[in-house]
């Protein structure tokens, strides 16, 4: 009994860990993965719907939320989605004033534009794990004849290493290409080679620069993916308390509830530190050695 449902809580786990994935399979045809197995087959080419789709659709609702308040501006009098609004951006050009010292009208809105959609990805943290994937699973089994145990469905776009390392990977090409725009090619490759220990040092400072330029992008996607994915394993480890009876469930209650509030701090300061970075990182291209 006791490995019945050992089994069973692992399954659970693996079933809300899993994406719904789309791809080729071995024979050659295209289409949905029923198992994990089949959507490691996949290969490196599949494509996670849920997490695309929940990351699409989070970046209309900041678009669109932005938008609506910057069409009903008032000066006169500003509702308290205009001065939430408002917060934000005065808060976002704050940091970049103090950590950006170059001249670039890009930089603002991209930090913002993280900024705020990074929150809106790991706000999906917070609702309880059950709830949108047994929806997929209903709706997959009465509308499409789904077998339910073949329907993955992740709600937490951040807990993807292919959203966090789309979006670093999106930041480190900005940095070559403003690196490259304001010191050249020869100035980029110089300071490459040539630092921290001079021309005597070639060799090393290529080693030490080339493995710092790389890391940047690699942690920036890591320690999004990392931190998330914990809080979401926390979660689904403490949903596992419900099916233990009353007494276990109730403390189930008030884990979720305490680790919940916890996790308010988590998502915003992951947000932050994505933001921070990603400014820090367009600063140091911008400067001249």
């Amino acid at each position: 009994m006791a490995s019945e449902q050992e089994l069973t809580s692992t399954g659970y786990i693996q079933h809300h860990l899993q994406n719904w994935t789309f791809g080729q399979h071995p024979d050659g045809h295209w289409g949905f993965a029923h198992t994990a197995l089949e959507a490691r087959e996949m290969g490196f080419m599949a494509i996670h719907v849920d997490s695309m789709l929940w990351s699409i659709v989070l970046g209309l609702v900041f678009f669109f939320m932005f938008r609506n308040v910057a069409k009903k501006i008032s000066s006169d009098t500003p509702s308290g989605m205009q001065n939430f609004v408002e917060w934000i951006v005065d808060f976002i050009n704050e940091n970049v004033r103090g950590s950006f010292s170059g001249k670039n009208d890009v930089v603002a809105p991209l930090a913002l534009t993280l900024f705020v959609w990074i929150f809106f990805m790991n706000l999906m943290d917070l609702i309880p794990v059950d709830w949108l994937p047994m929806t997929a699973q209903l709706i997959g089994q009465y509308v499409f004849g789904a077998n339910p145990h073949h329907v993955y469905f992740k709600v937490v776009p951040s807990t993807d290493p292919n959203i966090t390392f789309g979006m670093a990977i999106a930041v480190f090409w900005l940095m070559l290409y403003y690196s490259i725009k304001i010191k050249g090619v020869g100035g980029f490759f110089g300071e490459l080679a040539f630092q921290p220990f001079g021309k005597a040092g070639l060799p090393a400072n290529l080693i030490l620069e080339g493995i710092s330029l790389i890391s940047k992008p690699v942690s920036l996607a890591l320690r999004l993916f990392g931190n998330m994915y914990a809080g979401e394993m926390i979660f689904i480890l403490i949903a596992l308390l419900y099916s233990g009876g009353i007494a276990w469930g109730v403390l189930g209650g008030f884990l979720q509830l305490g680790w919940a509030i916890f996790h308010i701090l988590i998502i915003t300061l992951q947000a932050f530190i994505f933001m921070v970075l990603t400014i820090v990182y367009l600063d140091m291209a911008h400067q001249h050695h």
